[in-house]
């Protein structure tokens, strides 16, 4: 048995990790953490139940790691956040899965660090749905036919999210980026004319929009829309869950979902 610990815990991705986590037979929650509701019953917030693992302070992090043996930590938090938390659960030699977005070059490269001191195994993704990484897939093999076409990514997504562009944007320009030799971005098009080889990324943020995702290839009078739309939150939580199950088998190492799904 898998013993889980997930930060954020009270949160919108958070709770849906919890309670998917209750529905996994190889996991169990062994720990919970948020900046208040200190006490509370995680399962509370996931509407599960009583699950017996009160909410800890991410204060305490190390502490609460190393007292319930915890396996792996998953962390859907922000990037001020992460950078700080993923080292120490490293350091405790807690695996990772980590699902957070913003993160500069600086903060990456600081966890990346980390996992390589603590020979810890961690996975990190923009995204965990099966859906978005086989998106991936799909928008590599056509930017290889269709290098010479003008090349848009926009994405939507709730009026709340703090990052933009989204990561998952970011990956599939980097994808795209990739398969044609390297490629620059270009975040919007103000004052920008005319148009150039770039890929032109767009962002929308509006309701409660969940995440939507259209890849653009546009030539002379035609056009090919590649697009992923998220229902549901929870297509990221039970990836995250499957990530996290898949990782505790794997030698010390950052990997991908690509790795996680055998894509």
């Amino acid at each position: 048995m898998i013993n889980a610990a997930v930060l954020g815990a009270c949160g919108r991705m958070g709770s849906l990790i919890v309670e998917n986590i209750t529905s996994s037979t190889d996991m169990q929650l062994v720990a919970a953490f948020d900046i208040n509701n200190f006490g509370r019953d995680a399962g509370e917030f996931a509407h599960v139940g009583n699950l017996g693992v009160q909410i800890s302070d991410v204060k305490d992090l190390e502490t609460v790691l190393k007292e319930s043996k915890a396996d792996i930590l998953i962390d859907f938090t922000a990037a001020g956040a992460t950078v700080i938390n993923a080292p120490i659960a490293a350091r405790a030699g807690v695996n990772l899965i980590i699902g957070t977005t913003g993160l500069t070059p600086e903060q990456r490269a600081v966890i990346d660090e980390a996992i390589k001191e603590g020979q810890v195994s961690a996975v990190i993704s923009p995204n965990y749905s099966v859906g978005v990484n086989v998106f991936f897939k799909i928008i590599k093999e056509a930017a290889k036919y269709l290098a010479d076409y003008d090349i848009e990514i926009i994405e939507a997504h709730h009026n709340q999210k703090k990052d933009a562009p989204s990561g998952t944007a970011l990956r599939a320009a980097d994808v795209i980026s990739e398969a044609l030799g390297g490629k620059d971005y270009v975040y919007g098009r103000e004052g920008i004319a005319p148009r150039g080889k770039e890929i032109g990324i767009h962002g929308v943020r509006a309701g409660d929009i969940t995440g939507d995702h259209t890849v653009l290839f546009a030539g002379n009078s035609e056009r090919i829309e590649i697009k992923h739309m998220a229902h549901s939150r929870q297509i990221f939580a039970k990836g995250a869950v499957r990530a996290a199950e898949w990782i505790c088998k794997q030698k010390p190492g950052i990997y991908s979902m690509d790795d996680v799904l055998g894509l």
